[in-house]
């Protein structure tokens, strides 16, 4: 069984490479939508794969940090990335392109690792990232499922959020815990699950 959350965010980037000239060229924006798709070996105890509001913690905050924010390969030249940060509060640093296709990697690996970073208290199964699919206009989309992981042999390092996005997450130092649990750092799963009491 899969269950499917929707997110959506307003952002910009160039994708530098690309075929047409407008994209690659051009500073512009998409009205994203985002997909994520669970799956897990069994219901919780409200028999559900995983409950939707508990998305709307650390989840809905990595994927919010997109939102009118400049998501940038970290292949642009030092001038325009200097321009960026001089006139963007908001942005992102990524270690693949700002493609539909690398917008769906980079969450599906990131949101993977917040699901094995986080402790499930109602009874919940192997809970697990299935796939994320990123819409970036209305007859396009770009998916990412967990095969596809292997074309990301990058870090969680890698990739840097300004600090006026990570001030506006619910926990500012949600990253670093992610980062520290990942690594092997902290052996204790830095995001708790409320604990259900009847």
């Amino acid at each position: 069984m899969i269950i499917r959350k929707k997110f959506k965010f307003e952002g910009a980037h160039i994708v530098r490479g690309c075929s047409s000239d407008r994209c690659k060229k051009s500073l512009h924006g998409h009205s994203y939508v985002v997909e994520v798709f669970f799956t897990s070996n069994q219901l919780d105890n409200g028999q559900m794969i995983y409950d939707f509001g508990l998305t709307k913690g650390t989840i809905r905050d990595i994927v919010d940090s997109f939102d009118h924010a400049y998501s940038a390969w970290n292949k642009e030249s030092d001038d325009f990335m200097n321009f960026i940060k001089a006139n963007s509060d908001r942005y992102v640093v990524m270690p693949v392109s700002p493609s539909a296709e690398g917008y769906a990697l980079l969450l599906l690996y990131i949101i993977d690792k917040i699901m094995q970073a986080t402790e499930m208290n109602n009874g919940e199964g192997n809970v697990k990232v299935n796939s994320v699919r990123v819409h970036e206009t209305d007859t396009g989309y770009a998916e990412a499922f967990r095969d596809d992981l292997d074309w990301f042999p990058y870090r969680l390092e890698d990739v840097h959020f300004s600090n006026p996005i990570k001030e506006e997450w619910k926990n500012p130092l949600m990253y670093d815990q992610l980062i520290a649990y990942s690594s092997g750092k902290e052996q204790t799963k830095p995001f708790k699950n409320p604990v259900i009491t009847d």
